[in-house]
């Protein structure tokens, strides 16, 4: 399936329980912020380079204008900072230092700004592209360390899964941006903002071409 019907067929269902005028209020300054002049929220300026490279690997450009040509990447810095949970930050922080500090460290590189975006291809693939057990075993250990984090600040999580949390949230969050944006709702899914005639029964298939709706 191309990215195009997947995008179309594919609803909001990743979890996130945002008001409506919250997530209105981050995609619009999204929209109005330029993104040549963008300055991180939560992100320092290098951390919000690797995420722009990061969600173009994750959404590059197709038949779809890339991730961050819509400005997900400003969207999930936003995101992060008005609307995480303190413990969620941490988390996803912490596995930012742990997937930079490997990019660094195979590249011998100094900085995060001067990462490529193939040197950072290359932690995402290996932190994310491993097998489905492997994935069960880095979930169980992301909730046990959440949970333990609660009683005591003394918990370790060991790196490769660290690395995994955070390459797996920026791709959750990172779907959920590219269809919260204007151009994917209208132009990509199905849009209709005054509501027609109620059909009680109609199929996806009869109703919109089997694609998903934006509101």
């Amino acid at each position: 399936m191309d990215r195009r019907k997947a995008i179309k067929n594919m609803g909001l269902s990743l979890g996130y329980v945002v008001t409506t005028p919250t997530l209105i209020s981050i995609v619009q300054s999204c929209k109005a912020e330029n993104a040549l002049k963008w300055t991180p929220d939560f992100f320092t300026k290098d951390e919000g380079t690797v995420i722009t490279h990061l969600v173009d690997l994750i959404l590059p450009k197709s038949d779809t204008p890339s991730a961050s040509e819509v400005q997900v990447d400003i969207f999930i810095d936003r995101f992060i900072d008005q609307v995480m949970k303190r413990k969620d930050q941490q988390l996803l922080k912490f596995g930012m230092r742990k997937f930079i500090g490997k990019a660094l460290a195979d590249t011998g590189k100094k900085s995060a700004g001067g990462l490529k975006r193939d040197e950072i291809e290359a932690v995402l693939s290996t932190a994310i592209k491993i097998p489905k057990e492997a994935q069960k075993e880095n979930d169980k250990a992301i909730e046990n360390y959440m949970e333990a984090l609660t009683e005591s600040t003394n918990v370790r999580l060991d790196d490769e899964v660290a690395q995994y949390a955070f390459a797996k949230e920026i791709r959750a969050m990172t779907i959920f941006g590219y269809k919260s944006s204007e151009f994917v709702g209208k132009e990509v899914m199905k849009y209709l903002p005054v509501p027609g005639a109620y059909v009680a029964c109609g199929t996806t298939e009869e109703l919109t071409g089997g694609k998903a709706w934006s509101l």
